[in-house]
């Protein structure tokens, strides 16, 4: 029965017991998720409402977005970012040490540089660019064509949170627009030994990294994925890409630890271990799913997953591993007032929504192949 299923349908495939397995699972985690508080700095967080948003007086500026501010207007006075960086953290109460608790400067640098107004065109440009990559990319997938226009629209609600003019000091904010460029120009070769195309995704992931080191984790997947398929030039320059990055965080950390006073506080810890209400936290509040019922976004994130791991192609895969190891890890490390990181994952995260259903009839299928339910979805699936 599962010759009615294509060959990039993972679930379909699969043996009675595991996919019975997974279905409940999947089904625990979505009602788990549903009744997950999503937390930020300021508490239990609520969808915000429009009617009172519209009303309501302009947003003050979060602390973090104030002390950026005044790093960059500095910069465009002339100053030197380690020369005014430890003044303003600590006029702003903020840490010095560890030192990754100090951004790298790129951000701030190309902020102060660029003139005034330059920032609105330049993420709608990045946002249109991240678009067009993936249009093209999921053409060339298995599968992919087909749901292009619901994937596109997914990706749509998730990458304009780019173009949100509040955020635009945040380095997450850049670095996840880039990431999700970077995915959607990869161009993995069909057969393994072959080159493919990456020196665009490369670059977009190169920049990233250079805005937040949070983006290591992509290039490290990406490293680990050319070599499986021994695609070893690309692998070259990822691992050269990261001894790069690990040079530049080195200097960095150093440069911050020589300004270090003893009377400076050291930052709280980011290890948290606030499990499904982190992972859930962060994803939701700095992408547009906030606009949504609690209740609702949270399974979202996780549908999103499920519908990735679904769709058996190099992108399905890739997906899979980077927005199940970025939420592992926003259950052990982030704080309330951290959910910007999420802003790493938002942007191409929900395309999984547009593989929900193939994944969601083959699973149900795999798991009850002679019963009503699997006839039902297998009726569908034809």
């Amino acid at each position: 029965m599962t010759g009615a299923f294509p060959p990039f349908d993972r679930f379909a495939h699969w043996n009675r017991v595991p996919a019975r397995i997974l279905l409940v699972l999947v089904a625990g985690l979505l009602l788990m998720a549903a009744l997950t508080p999503l937390t930020s700095g300021e508490g239990v967080a609520a969808p915000p409402s429009l009617h009172a948003a519209a009303r309501a007086p302009q947003r003050e500026r979060d602390e973090d977005l104030k002390l950026y501010d005044d790093v960059i207007a500095r910069l465009k006075h002339g100053e030197t970012y380690y020369a005014v960086i430890a003044e303003e953290h600590r006029r702003h109460r903020f840490p010095l040490h560890p030192g990754f608790a100090v951004r790298l400067p790129t951000l701030a640098v190309v902020e102060a540089a660029l003139p005034q107004g330059a920032l609105i065109p330049l993420s709608v440009i990045l946002m249109g660019a991240v678009l067009m990559a993936w249009w093209k990319r999921l053409a060339g997938e298995p599968g992919g064509k087909d749901l292009r226009l619901i994937a596109m629209a997914a990706l749509f609600f998730g990458v304009s949170i780019g173009t949100t003019r509040y955020f635009f000091v945040l380095h997450e904010l850049w670095a996840g627009q880039l990431l999700a460029l970077s995915f959607g120009l990869h161009r993995p070769a069909q057969r393994e030994g072959k080159p493919g195309r990456w020196i665009g995704a490369w670059l977009a992931a190169a920049a990233a990294l250079a805005i937040r080191e949070h983006a290591l984790p992509f290039v490290l997947l990406m490293a680990a994925f050319a070599l499986y398929h021994r695609r070893w030039k690309e692998s070259a320059a990822w691992l050269a890409l990261i001894a790069l990055f690990l040079a530049a965080m080195t200097a960095h950390l150093h440069t911050v630890a020589a300004m270090v006073r003893a009377d400076d506080p050291p930052s709280a810890s980011w290890l948290t271990l606030r499990g499904l209400t982190g992972w859930l936290s962060l994803e939701v509040l700095s992408s547009n799913l906030r606009w949504l019922p609690t209740a609702l976004a949270g399974p979202l994130v996780l549908l999103s997953l499920f519908g990735w791991a679904g769709w058996r192609t190099a992108a399905g895969a890739f997906a899979t591993l980077l927005y199940l190891g970025y939420g592992i890890a926003f259950m052990i490390a982030g704080r309330p007032d951290n959910f910007y990181w999420g802003m790493m994952v938002a942007p191409a995260m929900l395309i999984g929504l547009a593989f929900l259903p193939m994944a969601a009839r083959g699973l149900v299928h795999a798991a009850f192949p002679v019963q009503g339910l699997g006839r039902l979805f297998l009726k569908e699936a034809r």
